[in-house]
């Protein structure tokens, strides 16, 4: 196993963000490589009650996180699992409420990095993409299994790439002559896919339908709409929901789920008062924040993260 690398992005901000109390309990449930997870259980006190859950369905991951944060002993708790089942984790722990969740969400640094993950377009490998190994779906069964009409629904709606119908007409062309197995493989039907002028003017056209394929192989736009609801009922009040993201479509879920937790209102607007008895659960935290130019320098792939933080009642 290659060693777990992972630069935490928005460092500052996110831990900022959680105003942690050292008796309070929380949960990292994208634990990673536990970058954030350090920061927070240095601001906890064990004496005091606190306490921190680590969640992380990569099992790689949560090694490497345990590793990390041996120093902290028995105050930071380890989960094999979904973030979606951070209700039933807590309940198996006895915890009801907490003061601030944390999610991080899309692909880690290590996972892209690490050839046999087979997440990247970069190295010729086999086709996973799973960041669960446990998962029955895989990259290799999508390219392979999926008919026409559903690929080039998950490039377009994933990877909101123009040509998702040409790049799913090429894939099933190719896999009529055998299949598809390694990301090198992918990569050059994608690119006979794409016109020669959009290729040209781009660096790796590919990339938004592997983006895509990996959203779909691990759920990650359904389990993220799924959560925040739950994650939001989970804290205390003035608990905090902290969520980076790096993609447009995962922050429009959050920014979209946190405005309707905000003002869950149905009513027509010329009604005078609420009779939907739709009730406020808190508020956005102040506005969202994107990577500083210096955080830019030293790491590049932090360009499009996005924080968002809500506060419960």
């Amino acid at each position: 196993m290659s060693e777990f690398k992972h630069i935490p992005v928005l460092l500052e901000e996110t831990i900022a963000s959680l105003d942690i109390k050292p008796e309070g309990t929380y949960v990292d449930g994208t634990v990673g490589g536990g970058g954030h997870s350090y920061e927070i259980a240095k601001r906890l006190d064990k004496s005091k009650g606190g306490r921190l859950i680590c969640i992380d369905q990569d099992e790689e991951a949560l090694q490497a996180a345990k590793e990390r944060l041996k120093e902290f002993g028995d105050l930071v708790t380890f989960k094999h699992s979904n973030y979606s089942n951070m209700q039933e984790i807590l309940q198996e722990e006895n915890i009801e409420k907490v003061d601030g969740i944390l999610l991080d969400i899309g692909v880690s640094s290590y996972q892209l990095d690490n050839a046999e993950r087979g997440f990247t377009y970069m190295v010729d490998t086999a086709l996973d993409m799973r960041m669960d190994k446990r998962n029955p779906l895989s990259a290799l069964k999508v390219v392979n299994e999926y008919p026409k009409e559903e690929l080039a629904r998950v490039i377009r709606d994933y990877g909101e790439d123009k040509f998702a119908n040409n790049i799913a007409k090429h894939i099933i062309e190719q896999r009529q002559k055998g299949p598809i197995e390694t990301t090198g493989q992918l990569s050059e039907i994608i690119k006979a896919a794409i016109p020669m002028k959009v290729r040209k003017n781009e660096k790796h056209p590919e990339k938004r339908t592997f983006q895509a394929i990996r959203i779909e192989v691990n759920n990650e736009l359904g389990v993220l709409s799924d959560i925040i609801d739950e994650a939001v009922d989970l804290l205390k009040p003035s608990g905090i929901l902290s969520i980076i993201t790096f993609h447009s479509l995962e922050d429009r879920i959050v920014k979209n789920l946190f405005k309707k937790n905000e003002n869950p209102c149905i009513c027509p607007k010329n009604f005078p008062v609420c009779t939907c008895g739709r009730l406020s659960k808190g508020r956005v935290k102040g506005k969202v924040i994107s990577a500083s130019e210096e955080e830019l320098i030293l790491n590049s792939r932090a360009k499009s993260a996005k924080l968002r933080s809500f506060v419960h009642i």
